[in-house]
């Protein structure tokens, strides 16, 4: 998978997050459980996730009595929340269940203890059914990373994918609230992870939070819950997306010096804080005859503005004349 293939996937999935809980669906008496796996069992300890959302709760809602409870256990799939829901959960009357599960059901596969696609899907519904039937809301999470890899060499990003999809799907289809964990660490690590390392910026291992990484999840989690508001403009990066399909007589040496100049405008522009760019390599045939994509990434409007009719990008798009068929223009603040 390349970079192209990652940006898309993310832009994508943050379109079809559904919407969150809001703050004004929050009541003073939540009682929150948080349900997962070894990372919401280390979230409960002290600068743990769930203690950091519990904490800033209290500091952003002094007035209100609600309740976080941190319900991890290490190396839990699916099928082994099933069979805990009532103990581990239920038992605690929630208003609110968060789910964050998927990494072992992944992960595990590789010595034969995974779980299945349609056991992990089948079983999400189940748990969303007996939690909904009290009366409590659900929120699902995506599974985040099997390491941190940008470039899509992690050797479970495909599976991975494919299992964060169906706990996308799941959410939509019941009508429950989504924290896209998946897509919000593949959008922080491009961006935080030029050297594409495999540990060490939100994880100790690839997978486990290091400090960073609780702090990370508890912003998603408590943006999620409606506790915390996006800045304006969304995370503060703005993506500013262009696809080429270039004219049937433009030769590859062409599109090659095109590719090149524009990767030249991220050392000439001073507002470009990010450039990626690839080639198509979907399997779907819904491309529209665009086969090229570069993204350009700016920490505000300001930058963009500035970067539009930039003496650089004006040269730069003359060079496009006559090539172009058809060009596709798309801006749009990451994590929204």
């Amino acid at each position: 998978m390349n970079a192209v293939k990652h940006f898309l996937t993310a832009f994508l999935f943050s379109i079809m997050m559904t919407t969150p809980l809001t703050a004004q669906q929050l009541t003073d008496s939540e009682r929150i459980v948080f349900l997962g796996d070894s990372i919401t069992q280390a979230g409960a300890q002290p600068g743990g996730y769930v203690s950091l959302v519990r904490e800033s709760i209290g500091e952003m809602l002094p007035d209100s009595s609600i309740e976080v409870i941190g319900a991890g256990i290490s190396g839990n799939k699916v099928p082994d929340l099933q069979a805990r829901l009532d103990r581990d959960v239920l038992s605690k009357e929630p208003t609110i269940v968060v789910i964050y599960i998927g990494i072992n059901d992944v992960w595990h596969s590789q010595n034969g203890r995974g779980t299945p696609a349609a056991d992990f899907e089948s079983g999400l519904n189940e748990i969303i059914d007996r939690i909904t039937a009290t009366g409590a809301r659900v929120v699902l999470c995506t599974a985040s990373v099997i390491g941190e890899k940008t470039d899509g060499s992690n050797n479970l990003d495909e599976m991975l994918e494919e299992y964060c999809a169906i706990s996308r799907r799941v959410a939509e289809a019941r009508g429950s609230g989504m924290i896209d964990l998946r897509a919000a660490f593949i959008d922080h690590l491009k961006q935080e992870n030029p050297e594409n390392q495999g540990a060490n910026i939100l994880t100790t291992d690839g997978v486990h939070l290091n400090s960073a990484g609780n702090r990370f999840v508890a912003d998603q989690m408590l943006k999620g819950l409606g506790v915390m508001e996006e800045p304006s403009g969304g995370s503060g990066v703005l993506r500013h997306v262009v696809l080429f399909q270039f004219k049937d007589d433009v030769s590859d040496d062409d599109i090659e010096v095109i590719v090149s100049e524009f990767g030249k405008l991220k050392d000439r522009i001073d507002t470009i804080k990010g450039y990626e760019h690839g080639t198509d390599i979907s399997p779907e045939n819904l491309s529209q005859g665009f086969t090229h994509c570069f993204m350009v990434t700016f920490e505000d409007e300001a930058g963009r503005d500035e970067y539009l009719p930039h003496p650089a990008h004006m040269e730069f798009v003359q060079l496009l004349d006559g090539k172009i068929e058809n060009v596709c223009v798309v801006d749009f603040w990451s994590g929204e």
